[in-house]
């Protein structure tokens, strides 16, 4: 089902990665954003949860990162050519925000992958979502500023009282 929000889930992660580099070559860029795309993913698929919720998505637009840019100081960076920065038109605030409190949060991480694994494997967490949960040592390093709690403190602040209410719904949901 995620696959149906690709363009959301791309548009996300590069968000999050340009705001938060990594810090290191080519590797880290790479692990940094292999982070970025799991929590990312956990987020849309926790927030979408069906396929309907995620073609209407598609269909009416996630909204943008005009308010993120604005948190994040980077407004007005944009460019004069409107298509050079027209992927931000996918990115959806919600996500990330639910996708900064996981990164910061490993506790969080984990309730949010188990909520998702509940019901086709329980008690085990697939190898797709590894580095967010149990990053290592070299993921850490990468994504030092990603994983920041005071740095993306503001915007996982935005929605995540939304992020703890999904997460008790989805535990109501698998124990009924």
């Amino acid at each position: 089902m995620h696959e149906d929000l690709s363009p959301l889930i791309a548009a996300t992660t590069h968000w999050l990665t340009s705001a938060y580099p990594a810090s290191g070559g080519a590797l880290a860029s790479a692990l940094c954003e292999a982070q970025a795309r799991q929590a990312v993913t956990v987020a849309a698929r926790l927030r979408y949860p069906t396929p309907m919720d995620a073609a209407l998505v598609m269909m009416a637009g996630p909204g943008g990162s005009a308010r993120l840019d604005w948190i994040a100081g980077a407004d007005g960076a944009e460019s004069d050519d409107p298509d050079a920065h027209a992927w931000r038109t996918w990115v959806d605030e919600v996500v990330l925000s639910w996708a900064a409190s996981l990164l910061t949060d490993p506790e969080l991480a984990w309730r949010a992958v188990d909520a998702l694994t509940e019901a086709t494997e329980p008690a085990s967490t697939p190898p797709e979502f590894r580095r967010l949960v149990t990053p290592g040592e070299g993921d850490r390093q990468a994504a030092a500023l990603l994983r920041h709690p005071d740095l993306l403190a503001a915007i996982s602040a935005l929605h995540h009282p939304q992020l703890l209410d999904r997460l008790e719904e989805q535990g109501q949901a698998f124990a009924a």
